[in-house]
């Protein structure tokens, strides 16, 4: 049977009428549509979509980079963003925080771990092009030992000594065995190429910082500044001489906006497809992922008064009553409903396994009240003035109900011994001090420390210039000379300054210019109102309040959060040794028998002995009230739809939402099963 030729085909067409040729072409239709559906069919039956390459992906960031370098970075999340991107580790965290391999292939650990040896993976190269090695592991290691360097993660590698194997191969002497160890490994290495000729104290200042050198996915492409300055925006390009999976995403840039509500806005108008959230977006279209994240947010008193810390918080019994005056869960159910747990611990009990603290503070505004009056902050009846310290101008306490404290001055000197012709010492000069005050009673002024005839007749007018309270008591009608009781006694009066000094029950609570942490000291003001505190709320951009308050420590209570680790050893946080920039104590706090479990829970590596040491130390702590602990939430994540093949569920710091990065993909393709 032959196939009709074209001709053919063109008169089949002439001898069907207009009717069948209409019927004619809706069944051709209908069988080539079908046709089409099943081949469709069978192609979507026997194919399976798959992440491919390209994209760009636009991350929209809060604060601005200025060290991209993991020396520094953790002081920054704009930087810890980037180097975790741009750099890598010997360890890192996978999507589901274990700490796994990245630059290495393998470890041992010897001599029940006080020494790790570290192997690293073949043909590593810095982005660059130039061979990574143990050289460079050790020199990232002994810079951030050094002091001169002021690195936060100096703490961590102490008592650590690195030694090169081989080219490839490393090992570390711990002076104590830690538990941690192996979560600090999971720190950025640095090239010791660019490095080596920076002197220390001009790495914070170094031009590297803004020019990357790495061996992580991405490499840095360009930057964009404003006129002042301050980075914009960066452009990181996939790392060709990546060791690991290569990326899907080609391109990813970074936006940085100086306030949240910028950023969100950016968001809303599609300029950035991901960022990070205080609290979900009510009408935002992207996926919200709700990330594991072991922090808390308290309020952190400032105990040292030479820095920015007030007396009023140095005393332990008004801490503990602001701790019982605050009702957590209805703050949470104001500022943060449905969001957030009530935490009582440094050491999050509840998420590390722990033992809940012995003692909490339970909602108690009556015995905050209490114990307020017993550290004498009595409630003011009335509106008053008061005089405040080293101030000549009396300030209004404006509302009935606040508290002021009232201390009776005690004058530094006060004349106690008997005093006559032929004494001699810092009594006859300080009396000789206050006499010649008065140029009738002393005129010559003399003050030599001997009790002569100059002194007595200057004592004798002094006492008939007040003879009522001197004299007539005494039944004398002329002045002895002598200084005995009833002199010393109006002396003490006349010569120093006593009276009163008047403390009110304020201070000022600092934390980010944020609506959700605004919302929380609004909360804690209303609450602690109630019981006659007066709090002054003040509010920074995150990038000025890491620089300008907390480095410095100027503040007097600060509202912040704070993020453990996968292990939780709260040493940054509580030991006296981190008090000052760049340790995290932003307490100030410092206790000897708090410093000792802290140190020897590090350094254990039986569990159940760092168990009961976080455990003892929680109590402690809490029993001293350097803070008030308030809740912990979820990092709230939202990033747009069309980004897929994220499943980080876990991190340890923001940064960590990059963990598998390379999973992460935009465009797919289908490839046959």
């Amino acid at each position: 049977m032959q196939w009709p030729s074209k001709n053919q085909w063109g008169q089949f067409f002439k001898v069907l009428s207009s009717q069948e040729k209409i019927l004619f072409s809706g069944f051709l239709f209908l069988f080539l549509a079908s046709l089409f559906f099943l081949i469709f069919q069978f192609y979507l039956g026997n194919t399976t979509p798959t992440p491919a390459e390209g994209g760009n992906y636009v991350e929209g960031a809060l604060g601005f980079p200025r060290w991209i370098n993991p020396i520094y970075s953790p002081s920054n999340d704009p930087d810890h963003d980037l180097t975790q991107l741009i750099f890598s580790g010997l360890m890192k965290y996978d999507s589901q925080g274990k700490i796994v391999p990245d630059l290495v292939e393998r470890y041992e650990i010897l001599e029940d771990g006080k020494i790790w040896e570290f192997y690293l993976k073949e043909n590593v190269l810095w982005q660059d092009g130039k061979q990574l090695g143990a050289d460079d592991v050790i020199f990232t290691i002994e810079i951030i030992q050094n002091a001169d360097i002021k690195s936060p993660l100096r703490a961590n590698w102490l008592g650590v000594e690195a030694e090169k194997i081989s080219e490839r191969a490393l090992r570390f002497s711990l002076k104590n065995e830690s538990a941690i160890f192996l979560e600090n490994c999971t720190v950025k290495i640095i090239p010791k190429h660019i490095w080596e000729q920076v002197l220390p104290q001009n790495f914070p200042l170094s031009s590297y910082n803004l020019k990357p050198i790495g061996s992580g996915p991405y490499k840095l492409k360009n930057l964009a500044q404003d006129e002042g300055g301050k980075i914009v925006s960066i452009d990181l390009n996939r790392n060709p001489y990546y060791y690991g999976s290569a990326s899907y995403i080609p391109k990813i840039s970074f936006h940085f906006f100086e306030t949240q509500d910028e950023l969100t806005l950016a968001f809303r108008k599609g300029m950035v497809d991901g960022l990070s959230l205080p609290s979900p977006l009510a009408t935002a279209s992207g996926n919200l992922y709700a990330l594991s994240l072991p922090r808390y947010f308290s309020v952190f008193f400032n105990l040292n008064q030479s820095a920015g810390g007030t007396q009023i918080l140095a005393e332990k019994e008004v801490r503990q009553a602001l701790n019982y005056a605050i009702d957590k869960q209805a703050l949470i159910d104001e500022a943060l409903p449905g969001q957030a747990k009530i935490v009582e611990s440094p050491i999050l009990p509840e998420i590390y396994g722990l033992e809940k603290p012995s003692k909490i503070y339970q909602y108690d505004p009556a015995l905050a009240e209490e114990m307020l009056e017993k550290a004498g902050f009595a409630k003011v009846a009335e509106a008053s003035l008061y005089l405040p310290p080293n101030s000549d101008s009396p300030r209004s306490v404006d509302e009935e109900g606040k508290r002021v404290k009232v201390v009776k001055k005690t004058p530094a000197f006060q004349f106690k011994s008997d005093l006559t012709v032929g004494s001699q010492n810092n009594e006859v000069k300080e009396l000789q001090k206050c006499l010649a005050k008065d140029s009738a009673v002393y005129p010559e002024g003399e003050v030599t420390g001997y009790f002569g005839s100059k002194t007595k007749t200057a004592v004798i007018k002094f006492q008939e210039k007040y003879k009522s309270d001197i004299l007539v008591p005494a039944g004398l009608e002329k002045g002895t000379g002598d200084v005995k009781s009833m002199t010393r006694k109006k002396l003490n009066e006349v010569c120093f300054e006593t009276g009163e000094e008047k403390f009110p029950l304020k201070f000022t609570l600092t934390t980010v210019e944020q609506p959700l942490l605004v919302e929380v000291a609004n909360q804690l003001k209303s609450q602690w109102q109630k019981i006659g505190v007066e709090l002054e709320i003040k509010t920074y951009d995150i990038s000025i309040l890491e620089k300008d308050v907390i480095k410095p420590r100027k503040f007097e209570a600060l509202l912040f959060g704070e993020v453990l680790g996968a292990i939780p050893d709260p040493f940054s946080f509580w030991h006296s040794s981190q008090k000052k920039d760049p340790g995290l104590n932003l307490a100030s706090y410092d206790d000897k028998e708090s410093d000792k479990l802290l140190e020897e829970a590090r350094q254990s590596p039986d569990e159940k002995t760092r168990k009961e040491k976080l455990e003892k130390f929680q109590n402690l702590l809490i029993e001293q009230a350097p803070c008030v602990f308030l809740y912990t939430s979820d990092y709230l994540y939202m990033v747009s739809k069309e980004i897929k093949g994220i499943k980080t569920q876990t991190i340890f710091d923001p940064s960590q939402r990059f963990s598998g990065i390379e999973e992460w993909y935009i465009k797919t393709k289908r490839i046959w099963q």
